[in-house]
């Protein structure tokens, strides 16, 4: 894996570094179809968006789904995702970021609450899994937040200092999971989350329109800690 002790970045994919969103929107109205719910526009899916995923179906539900519902819409989501996704493809500008990101010596990784048996294959899929020092996705059951993974994420890097990583993501969550590591956020407004849902993740955390800003931001942030 090899010793750093630059900047790191840790790239979320869904939403950031893979542009899915309307693979995502469509794989909700199906489960969303599955309880009698309205679909949802891009526009709302990014206002009432959170983590974990259940809290945002009782947003529109107005109650928390039972488990049985869970497993229906979560295995829904998942099986429209599989066959939406296939039409989806990087961000704009994600190769070149990446390659030099890479190119100036500093390293960089995913961490992705997307399965990790999916994740690999498709990063792999790309041609630039080169570029990553460590690509992790989810274990387990899916739905929750990215803290802990990302505690379990940057503990497995050598070298790498959390007080010089930035994280890169499209959610509220991401700022939340490199909080509670001990390192830095980039917020991307490209995804899953709208500016207004995204500036109310605290402080100081920098939201951008793409990835290049987020790339920027990045730097700035690492070279001030």
């Amino acid at each position: 894996m090899g010793t750093h002790t630059d900047a790191h970045i840790v790239w979320d994919w869904n939403g950031t570094l893979f542009h899915d969103v309307d693979a995502v929107i469509g794989a909700t109205n199906a489960a969303f179809a599955e309880l009698g719910l309205e679909p949802l526009t891009l526009e709302r899916y990014r206002e009432l968006y959170c983590v974990p995923v259940p809290k945002f179906y009782e947003r529109l539900m107005g109650r928390l789904p039972t488990e049985a519902e869970w497993e229906l819409m979560d295995g829904t989501f998942h099986r429209h995702y599989t066959e939406h996704r296939l039409r989806c493809g990087l961000a704009e500008g994600a190769v070149e970021l990446l390659a030099g990101w890479a190119g100036a010596g500093r390293s960089q990784s995913i961490l992705s609450m997307y399965g990790h048996e999916d994740l690999v294959p498709l990063v792999r899929g790309f041609g630039i899994e080169a570029h990553f020092v460590r690509v992790d996705g989810r274990t387990g059951p899916s739905g929750g937040s990215k803290a802990e993974h990302m505690v379990r994420h940057l503990g497995a890097l050598t070298g790498v200092d959390p007080a010089r990583t930035v994280v890169i993501g499209d959610a509220a969550d991401d700022a939340l999971a490199a909080r509670h590591a001990g390192a830095r956020a980039v917020l991307y407004t490209g995804g899953s989350h709208g500016r207004a849902s995204l500036e109310a993740a605290g402080a100081g955390i920098p939201v951008v329109d793409t990835l290049r800003e987020a790339v920027t931001e990045a730097e700035r942030l690492a070279a001030a800690a």
